[in-house]
């Protein structure tokens, strides 16, 4: 549903392994995940239906947590998890955005062909995302995702 979904669609030049690892693997997800000069200074994977999906970014001297779960899992090709819910499949008291996220992987002759969707329950949430700037620091998260996985065996 298009007011409910936001969507970034790249191909990125790194193989889909590299690109798949840096993803489901803490130490590998923490060099690029936030737009740089932030950072995220602890993740926990568990990328299993039901796994964790926890982050803790630090903005600007302050940090934020988010907790979420893997929803589905299949290896290098889909990777979908949630703030909506925790590890072992129990709902959060407070989600951050409360939305989903829904990531493909396919192999390009460049590369990755990746795209990733946030979806929203409510079209004021998307709108409010959008705003926050979902695109732009998606973006930016994008190619600080393509260069480290560049140099990630596969």
């Amino acid at each position: 549903m298009a007011d409910l979904d936001l969507r970034l669609h790249r191909i990125l030049r790194a193989p889909r392994r590299a690109v798949w690892r840096c993803w489901t693997e803490p130490d590998l997800l923490k060099p690029w995940f936030v737009p740089h000069p932030h950072q995220v200074t602890e993740a926990i994977l568990d990328p299993r239906p039901g796994g964790r999906f926890f982050t803790l970014m630090l903005v600007d001297g302050k940090e934020y947590p988010n907790d979420g779960s893997f929803l589905e899992v299949v290896p290098e090709r889909r990777l979908v998890f949630s703030d909506l819910l925790l590890a072992d499949w129990l709902p959060a008291a407070s989600p951050g955005l409360g939305f989903t996220a829904v990531l493909e992987f396919a192999d390009h002759p460049e590369g990755t062909e990746y795209t990733a969707l946030a979806r929203h329950g409510s079209a004021e949430t998307a709108r409010r995302h959008a705003e926050m700037g979902f695109h732009e620091g998606w973006g930016t998260v994008a190619a600080q995702l393509e260069a480290f996985a560049q140099g990630v065996a596969p």
